[in-house]
């Protein structure tokens, strides 16, 4: 089955209005079309979204009406969140619910807006994808061909979350890095990373056996969840390493977070023989996109690599602790 493209699913008429336009013009526009959203644009490049949830907050302050005659810019949400034409369903599936919102304008490859696609148009096109690759596993069972493992391969190509740590995948993170550090370039907001290791992993496993090992790989997990904010977001990198992914977090911010996370794995207290402290631990290597106020990263695989060497030195230095590369 070939790969579902956004230019295939979105909607190609798309109301645009220009940052300087009265708001009572795009209630009207949207009473009048019955739209929920209208974007924002400015010389073919959106540039924000007004939401049927953004005219809620105008209704809800005081004297509303004052603010009919003031342009959309003052009421948008913004910097808006894009998708391209040519990116994939699953593409669009993680960006969607890493950022859980509802309406994402679709630009060209110059950013100029040509399309939205909506949370509604997402879930129906993935439930179709689903559906009919269900009915081709049915239909490969009965006639017993070796077509079977093919069409059960690209059916779990649309997962996003590993199924032992219910947390996202290597393929949802590299995902959602590549459409963050896109963004964070774009409009100058700092992101970091945070690598996280358990400490004497293997030493855990040969002593208590891989069915404990997964249990407490799981436990960790649980516990990161608890700890962190509901716009960071927790994807397993491989083994027993997992990557934080903190929007709008800088250097500082994010050592705080690491401290928060060791803390918390080291209180829970689960027992483990084979390391120093006699339970289990973790180790972070935390880095971030803005290497300094003049400099960037050219790359999110740029920003992982600091932080899997700061990981690195963590280790090094005695595990259970955080290193933090802090920018110039």
């Amino acid at each position: 089955m070939k790969e579902i493209l956004v230019k295939t699913l979105m909607t190609n008429s798309v109301s645009c209005l220009p940052p300087e336009t009265q708001l009572c013009d795009a209630i009207e526009l949207m009473h009048k079309q019955q739209y929920s959203c209208i974007v924002i644009a400015q010389d073919k490049l959106p540039v924000g979204i007004l939401t049927e949830r953004d005219l809620v907050d105008v209704l809800s302050n005081k004297h509303p009406e004052q603010r009919l005659a003031q342009p959309i810019s003052g009421f948008m949400s913004g910097p808006v969140l894009t998708l391209n034409q040519n990116e994939s369903l699953f593409d669009a599936l993680v960006v969607n619910r890493a950022e859980k919102v509802r309406h994402l304008p679709v630009v060209n490859d110059e950013d100029e807006l040509v399309g939205l696609i909506t949370q509604s148009d997402l879930a129906n096109a993935h439930f179709h994808v689903i559906e009919i690759q269900s009915d081709l596993i049915e239909q490969a069972i009965k006639s017993e061909t070796m077509a079977l493992q093919h069409l059960n391969d690209e059916l779990q190509a649309l997962s996003m979350e590993d199924h032992l740590m219910e947390i996202g995948n290597r393929r949802a993170m590299e995902v959602d890095l590549s459409h963050t550090h896109s963004s964070s370039m774009r409009y100058d907001q700092n992101y970091s990373v945070l690598l996280l290791d358990v400490d004497y992993f293997k030493g855990y496993n040969d002593l208590y056996g891989h069915q404990m090992g997964d249990d407490a790989l799981r436990k960790v997990a649980e516990l990161i969840k608890k700890s962190i904010r509901a716009s960071d977001r927790l994807y397993r990198y491989g083994g027993e390493e997992l990557l934080l992914l903190l929007p709008h977090t800088s250097a500082e911010q994010s050592a705080i977070a690491a401290e928060k996370l060791i803390k918390s794995i080291e209180t829970a207290s689960i027992p483990h023989e084979d390391s120093p402290l006699k339970c289990l631990t973790i180790s972070g290597g935390c880095a971030s996109a803005l290497i300094n106020k003049h400099e960037k990263h050219g790359s999110w695989e740029a920003v992982v690599e600091e932080a899997d060497q700061a990981l690195y030195q963590a280790k090094s230095e005695g595990r259970n602790r955080a290193v933090v590369n802090y920018p110039d």
